[in-house]
């Protein structure tokens, strides 16, 4: 792969000065699956970059202005490397890269993608698929306790699991324990029949679709039932103190402050510990306070301690999730304001200046 061209010229719409590049790659076939069925990949640089591009054999020609062509070239160079390394590129792989290299222009996406699982065994090939996750992959790797807050489809509890079973088949710790409160999303159950672990499974399916996701069902199940790897509710946590082991807290914005303290106080020797949730979907009676958002504040500056925060744009589940958790968003931050506003009215009688609203302009 090579820079065949790079000039300046004047573009026949526009006076002002566009940049023409032309990129020659040196394997037609991965040339090919670089540009994607249809060309996909390049409709999507086009789309989210407002550049030209046009592919002719294994040259592709980029213009438009100079610093979106020069981003366009960096994320079709990363991609083909990553083509050479044997990873397929799919359409949210085009876009999450646009927006790494975007944030960081001297970006490698390998180190990026680097592999979570297959080094140490792993059913599949696990990789972060953006900047953010990989930073928590990183962050993991340094701190003994993660805090990991997000929307949902961020990755927080799939990298988390990923990260947990690696460290075991690395022999780094001898037991996997999954815990998770046992509070329902806005329904109530009642009554479920049959054994403890018949009445608490329900409410931990989404680790254990996690664990088989990545590991063959009957090892998985070797495994549980010699304890290796646990999987139980958070009441379960309490008078334990847990040694070399890998501990995940799932869907913690539903502990109390009292839980979260009891948890994070289990944790033993040559032991780590990553909480996941998301604080704005919390399912706790509405006067009662969340125990992670609690343990966000008064755990901030302790040493050992990471924190990760992901946003909506670092949502890799469908496209629409990114749209509706921003929908969501704007909703709470609206609700929000309309409280403030209401609030300072029964204070002061009227709306403070701020939040008034503008006189209507004269006829």
């Amino acid at each position: 792969m090579r820079l065949l061209s790079a000039e300046a010229e004047n573009s026949l719409t526009d006076s002002s000065a566009s940049t023409r590049q032309t990129l020659v790659f040196d394997d037609n076939q991965l040339a090919a699956s670089l540009y994607g069925e249809r060309e996909q990949t390049l409709r999507i640089l086009e789309q989210d970059l407002g550049v030209q591009v046009r592919a002719r054999g294994n040259q592709v020609k980029l213009v438009g202005d100079e610093d979106r062509v020069r981003l366009g070239r960096k994320v079709l160079e990363e991609l083909y490397a990553l083509l050479r390394d044997g990873q397929a590129i799919e359409s949210r792989d085009v876009h999450a890269a646009i927006q790494a290299v975007t944030k960081e222009p001297d970006l490698k996406l390998k180190d990026v993608y680097a592999d979570v699982l297959s080094s140490v065994g792993g059913r599949q090939r696990i990789n972060a698929k953006n900047i953010a996750q990989r930073r928590y992959i990183e962050t993991i790797q340094r701190d003994d306790v993660v805090l990991s807050i997000g929307p949902a489809g961020t990755g927080k509890t799939y990298l988390a699991m990923a990260m947990a079973i690696a460290a075991l088949n690395r022999h780094e710790v001898t037991r996997v324990v999954l815990t998770r409160p046992a509070v329902e999303a806005g329904e109530r159950l009642g009554f479920l029949p049959g054994s403890m672990a018949d009445k608490v499974n329900p409410y931990l399916r989404p680790l254990y679709d996690a664990l088989h996701d990545m590991m063959d069902f009957e090892k998985a199940q070797r495994l549980i039932e010699r304890g290796i790897i646990e999987v139980a509710p958070l009441a379960f946590m309490r008078g334990r103190t847990l040694n070399g082991s890998f501990v995940i807290l799932d869907e913690a914005q539903n502990t109390t402050p009292e839980q979260m303290k009891m948890f994070l106080t289990r944790l033993g020797y040559d032991s780590k510990a990553v909480v996941t949730g998301d604080v704005t979907q919390v399912d706790l009676p509405s006067a009662q306070a969340s125990g992670l958002a609690d343990a966000l504040r008064v755990l901030e500056g302790v040493a050992g301690i990471g924190v990760m925060q992901f946003s909506e744009a670092d949502v890799v589940r469908h496209p629409l999730v990114q749209s509706i958790v921003r929908a969501y968003d704007r909703r709470d931050t609206a609700r929000a304001e309309e409280r403030e506003r209401q609030k300072a009215i029964a204070e002061l009688g009227r709306p403070p200046a701020a939040l008034a609203e503008a006189p209507d302009d004269p006829e």
